[in-house]
């Protein structure tokens, strides 16, 4: 059986993918679309929660979405680098499962990671493209090189203007379901550990109105919004909504 996938999501850290998007991905595998996702860290920095609880976490939340596949990279959370290293790597996952489309973190964010892990991925595509650089898979196989027709940043913490919006109207429960499943992050008023950003009720209702506003500047329901990395093209208007 094929390793191939249509779309392939990375995610700085567990929970990113869900977040960011949930939705559009619990649609594209309504669609009959392969879909993995691969988290560069175990979030191990966290100020709630730890590495063990987010990894049985991300279980259930990969369960509710439906995933072909999920791996993690085992990186050095808040501490990984876009360098030599770490793209190889990243170019040995894309080799592996020639996604034709990759998701991954916003070019611009709060979390330091978020950037860099864009940048990461984006550059590690590219490279992943060209025939002279040398990777082998787990059984020392020589890698064939591989690169994405496009990538598609999600939108995470910051309100930035996205080049395009999916409309996910009927997704989005799937996608608070598998983000709930990250109790020990998100607003859980039984918490006795230390309030973060993202521990608010206040940020679970972010993450559903901004889903509404996105699906009201294009007249549907529920909306996910993404940052191309190239200019994106269509051959019929009857695409557009």
């Amino acid at each position: 059986m094929s390793d191939k996938l249509d779309f392939l999501a990375f995610g700085a850290h567990p929970d990113d993918v869900e977040l960011g998007c949930g939705a559009t991905i619990a649609k594209l595998i309504s669609q009959g679309k392969k879909v993995g996702i691969v988290d560069l860290t175990k979030g191990e920095l966290g100020t709630r929660g730890s590495a063990e609880i987010r990894t049985k976490e991300t279980k259930e939340a990969s369960k509710i979405l439906g995933i072909t596949l999920r791996e993690n990279m085992d990186f050095k959370d808040g501490f990984f680098r876009n360098d030599e290293e770490h793209q190889l790597k990243i170019i040995q996952v894309i080799r592996k499962y020639q996604p034709d489309f990759i998701f991954c973190n916003a070019p611009d964010d709060r979390h330091i990671d978020h950037p860099k892990g864009s940048q990461l991925i984006v550059e590690a595509s590219f490279l992943s493209g060209l025939s002279k650089i040398n990777t082998v898979d787990f059984l020392e196989n020589t890698q064939k090189q591989w690169r994405p027709k496009n990538i598609y940043h999600y939108i995470q913490w910051k309100n930035l203007d996205p080049d395009f919006i999916f409309d996910v109207s009927g997704f989005h429960n799937a996608k608070m379901d598998a983000v709930k499943c990250y109790s020990s992050q998100f607003y859980d008023p039984k918490s006795k550990e230390p309030e973060t950003p993202i521990s608010t009720k206040n940020f679970l209702d972010f993450v559903q109105s901004r889903a509404n506003d996105f699906g009201r500047l294009i007249g549907v329901e529920h909306g996910e919004g993404f940052i191309s990395n190239r200019k994106l093209g269509f051959s019929s208007f009857d695409e557009l909504i």
